[in-house]
């Protein structure tokens, strides 16, 4: 873990207790989400936020343009407490870890399943009861990624556990398999 992320965690475990305590948990958590969306899609608000030439207090004025109205006035706090640190670069890291330490809080297992195509309702619901049954935990933050150099299966990544029911990898370790004849000596 880096010092940033270090930071930006100590960030979000203050700003999440806070938020709990004034009874704002998911009016933040929605406006930490809003933060994270539009630093990923927007690169020029990122590149300012990391740049060292532009003043503190302009960072400040740029955030309250872009989420003014759209945001809590504890989000805005937060703004105002990492600009007067010199702290802009790592709100994105804030977002991000804020929605972490929000769903360990909330008991919220996160997990992604990859397919070679879209899922439907019911294989959605079937994949959230296999991972409910894995974590042990009542609710599930499912993320869904299409692949097609999978073929066919799935592969599903539950915190630090996956399981790899491709056919891809079902084709890789049929070539392994292969590979090794058992008619030739090996020296």
């Amino acid at each position: 873990m880096s010092a940033d992320s270090r930071v930006a965690s100590r960030y979000a475990k203050s700003l999440l207790s806070l938020a709990e305590e004034q009874g704002k948990l998911e009016e933040v958590h929605n406006d930490m989400q809003l933060v994270d969306a539009t630093c990923k899609e927007s690169r020029d608000l990122a590149v300012v936020l990391k740049n060292p030439i532009i003043k503190h207090d302009k960072k400040r004025s740029i955030l309250e343009a872009i989420f003014k109205n759209k945001v809590s006035d504890l989000t805005l706090a937060i703004f105002e407490i990492i600009c007067r640190k010199n702290r802009e670069e790592i709100l994105p890291a804030i977002a991000e870890e804020f929605h972490i330490q929000y769903n360990v809080f909330k008991g919220i297992e996160k997990a992604t399943v990859t397919t070679a195509v879209k899922i439907d309702k019911g294989l959605r619901e079937s994949f959230e009861k296999m991972i409910k049954q894995i974590s042990d935990k009542k609710t599930v933050e499912l993320e869904e990624i299409v692949d097609e150099k999978i073929i066919g299966g799935y592969v599903l990544k539950v915190g630090d556990r996956q399981l790899d029911d491709s056919i891809k990898s079902k084709i890789t370790e049929l070539e392994l398999q292969f590979s090794k004849n058992p008619y030739i000596k090996e020296f």
